[in-house]
């Protein structure tokens, strides 16, 4: 394994790298690096949480110079990922003088005006809130030398090709493109060929290994018809440390939130239907000291949270690209993490054909539900829209706060 002081790195870089915590590259970074610092158009296939963040942000922040104005933009499929990039931008380049803004819709375009204004050498955004700016005439790219397009399969999913393009259109002809995703396909082949010149490419891992080795995947049927009884009896039996929970609805992940935090569970909410303060605030608490973010599809593209342990699909979703982009929430960095997921009878199917588009095995487990009969009937919003029956619960706090296995304690209390 090498280390980065093998890149030959300026000390100031160094020494931010070091006081993050980071001393040896990835192996995507391993690979990226000396390619993007020779100059190099690249297309690295690399899957969710590998590293791919710093392999971009390293040879760039080496490049630029204290004081450049627009001289990197790096292109992000969402908000949240967005801010991700800009929080380690800010820390690896503050030795180095390097400035970084984070540009994004749903938040004040003035203050991002300002700042932009002020001179900043990487700017980092949605295309929405870049193109908005650029159409202001408040942010001009004729002369970025480095242009990065992160999640790029994610940015082709969330139908922003065309705005990609425009994006690129304006940006000098000189500038140095680098593109990275979970997966190649033609269409992001066809990007390259368009807008990269010889681009090289880098391939980390198998093709087929559509999620990392590190990640156990399992699933158990709720029996009697509830779903939040095999997620309480989840979460008390494998206790997980930092999980994130999927519904496919924001109805149904205000429910779950709801419950959890009425049994004492320390969980946090995300879903599109908050405002963008909010949906951060979630973000920030869950990083800091809540265990669980129950949160809809729009938590699975691109976040990166350090040490997310387990991942549950409450409603386990029918494609198989969603499964894999949620499940990359966990296993970062080379960690271990699980993949959890919950189905009815009748809904066996999807197991069986994840298993087999993905190329995984999911181990069936047997849980104790019977502590949570009194959820049974309980309303719960799958997948596919549809209700179960409820019935009134009244002021239940459910049987296992005061149980033998838990010692009175309840979940908070571990």
């Amino acid at each position: 394994m090498s280390k980065f002081e093998d890149f030959q790195l300026k000390s100031e870089l160094l020494a931010s790298l070091h006081d993050m915590g980071f001393n040896e590259p990835t192996l995507v970074q391993e690979k990226t690096i000396p390619l993007a610092l020779d100059g190099m158009d690249l297309v690295v296939r690399s899957k969710t949480g590998t590293g791919k963040t710093g392999a971009f942000l390293v040879p760039i922040i080496e490049k630029l110079e204290k004081g450049e104005k627009n001289a990197a933009l790096i292109v992000t499929p969402t908000r949240e990922l967005a801010l991700q990039v800009y929080e380690v931008a800010v820390k690896m380049g503050g030795l180095s003088g390097i400035r970084s803004t984070v540009v994004y819709g749903k938040a004040s375009m003035e203050n991002q005006i300002r700042n932009i204004r002020r001179g900043t050498g990487i700017i980092i955004g949605t295309p929405g809130r870049l193109i908005d700016l650029m159409k202001r005439g408040e942010l001009d790219l004729s002369r970025t030398r480095f242009v990065v397009l992160d999640e790029a399969d994610i940015m082709f999913d969330l139908g922003f090709i065309e705005d990609v393009e425009y994006i690129l259109s304006k940006t000098g002809r000189n500038r140095q493109t680098m593109l990275f995703s979970a997966t190649v396909q033609e269409r992001i082949m066809n990007l390259a060929k368009k807008h990269m010149s010889e681009p090289e490419f880098i391939r980390i891992g198998e093709e087929k290994v559509l999620t990392v080795t590190t990640i156990s995947h399992s699933y158990a049927i709720a029996g009697n018809g509830s779903k939040m009884a095999v997620l309480l009896a989840y979460l008390n039996e494998y206790r997980p440390e930092k999980a994130i929970i999927f519904s496919e609805t924001k109805r149904g992940a205000d429910y779950i939130y709801n419950i959890l935090s009425r049994e004492g569970f320390p969980a946090m909410v995300m879903h599109g239907d908050l405002t963008q303060a909010q949906r951060e605030k979630s973000l920030d608490q869950f990083r800091k000291n809540a265990r669980f973010l129950v949160a809809t599809n729009v938590a699975a593209r691109g976040l990166d949270i350090d040490d997310v342990s387990d991942v549950i699909n409450f409603d386990t979703p029918s494609e198989s690209d969603v499964y894999v982009h949620r499940v990359g929430r966990s296993a970062r960095m080379g960690k271990n993490g699980s993949a959890f997921n919950i189905v009815y009878e009748d809904e066996i199917d999807l197991i069986r054909g994840i298993e087999k588009n993905v190329k995984i095995h999911m181990s069936r487990i047997e849980l104790d539900q019977e502590p949570y009969a009194h959820l049974s009937d309980s309303i719960s919003i799958g997948a596919r829209g549809g209700q179960r029956p409820r019935r009134n619960m009244g002021n239940r706090r459910g049987p296992y706060r005061n149980s033998k296995r838990n010692n009175g304690r309840g979940y908070g209390g571990y």
